[in-house]
């Protein structure tokens, strides 16, 4: 693959009748994508009772002046494992650019920025990520089971979790109620 084949920077959909469960409607981030595999960050669904302000007094951080947002489902790979999308207003060390839809930040600076109120404008915090093997997201994807979107950061930061595969479709020209969980063949 050529380097403006990969998916870096790219809004990943699940194709309808996909047939894993666990990525229903699901839209992830796409961070890194290389000749050796591919890491991206789920934004569709909500860990379920894992907020914010928990997740920081769980590793130590006073809350502060962070909002109280709900934590992402990042994906089924090492769930315990936190990272932030950001605006790129903000950057410490060990932040990646994921152009053009964001940042990433692995370390616990970012967090302690948020806390304080000197983080990015616009993030988004998710446990776990899904990751992909060489070759491997290309065959689920030549298999319909993602849609490459553009990089939409509207859609990352600006749009209810809940609504984010319907709206990067839409921004895509698509009218996701269109789609069938089955291709056939000729």
């Amino acid at each position: 693959m050529s380097e403006a084949e990969y998916l870096g920077g790219r809004l990943l959909l699940a194709m309808p009748g996909m047939g894993d469960p666990r990525f229903d409607h699901a839209i992830v981030a796409m961070c890194v994508h290389d000749e050796h595999g591919a890491l991206g960050i789920g934004v569709g669904k909500v860990r379920d009772g894992v907020t914010l302000h928990g997740l920081l007094e769980d590793i130590g951080i006073d809350p502060g002046v962070a909002p109280d947002v709900p934590v992402l489902d990042g994906g089924p790979v090492e769930t315990a494992r936190g990272f932030v999308l950001h605006s790129p207003d903000w950057g410490g060390e060990g932040s990646v650019t994921v152009n053009p839809l964001c940042e990433l930040s692995a370390s616990l600076d970012v967090l302690r920025a948020i806390a304080e109120g000197r983080g990015p404008s616009k993030f988004l915090v998710a446990l776990g990520y899904a990751g992909w093997g060489a070759g491997q997201i290309e065959g689920e994807m030549r298999g319909h089971g993602w849609y490459a979107a553009k990089g939409h950061p509207e859609v990352l930061f600006d749009t209810p979790t809940g609504r984010r595969w319907t709206a990067a479709w839409k921004r895509e020209g698509i009218d996701p109620s269109h789609l069938v969980g089955q291709t056939g063949s000729a």
